[in-house]
């Protein structure tokens, strides 16, 4: 059955992506209908799942020494009345340092639970701006618990645990009623950090909607 499928696909891949391209589009297109639109997203009890990732304190993945500054997160959502929405996820943010050399990584592995209320949106409900207040906590970690560097210098910096809060802009792009496109901009403030408390993050990601 999978030689015969490739085959079909072979043979007439104009044809096959056409049709593959109508059956998107009518997917998503279904879902700009403004009646429709209003009626299928933010539903109370409607659940999500959003990967999102982005950089920390700047712009740029990479920086001179091989140092990176860049996050990532997994969370599950669950709609409310009026489209708000819970959120329960867990991040990892990485900040890396150089000493004579060296880099040395900082990492935070923090649990989050927030609360995130719509402030505007398009008729059709196909843009959505929300903020949010999530609590944080989790622990740190000062490269990765090796404390003496290359040269025989002892780092300071314990590890340590974290809690704090977040404060989020978030704006959601429905590309159909089942997949979302997100871009958020964050402010963090943890307290025990080594690395200072405040952090802003500038991300993107997807959410999939799962009922």
């Amino acid at each position: 059955a999978r030689r015969q499928r490739q085959m079909c696909i072979r043979d007439s891949p104009v044809a096959m992506r056409k049709y593959v391209i109508i059956a998107f589009a009518a997917v998503c297109l279904s879902g700009l209908w403004p009646g429709e639109v209003h009626a299928q997203r933010g539903l109370p009890k409607q659940k999500g799942i959003q990967i999102t990732a982005g950089w920390v304190d700047g712009f740029s993945f990479v920086k001179a020494g091989r140092r990176a500054n860049f996050y990532g997160s997994v969370a599950f959502s669950r709609y409310n009345r009026n489209s708000t929405r819970w959120l329960v996820g867990l991040e990892y943010l990485q900040k890396d340092y150089t000493y004579r050399g060296e880099v040395v990584p900082k990492a935070q592995f923090t649990g989050e639970a927030g609360y995130f209320v719509p402030l505007a949106a398009d008729r059709g409900r196909n843009v959505v701006l929300s903020v949010g207040f999530s609590a944080l906590t989790g622990y740190e970690s000062s490269n990765w618990g090796n404390k003496l560097l290359h040269d025989g210098a002892r780092l300071r910096d314990a590890d340590c645990f974290l809690y704090g809060g977040a404060l989020t802009a978030e704006v959601e792009t429905y590309l159909c009623d089942k997949v979302v496109f997100l871009v958020s901009v964050r402010e963090r403030a943890l307290a025990g950090s080594t690395v200072g408390t405040f952090h802003t993050q500038f991300g993107f990601g997807f959410k999939f909607i799962i009922n």
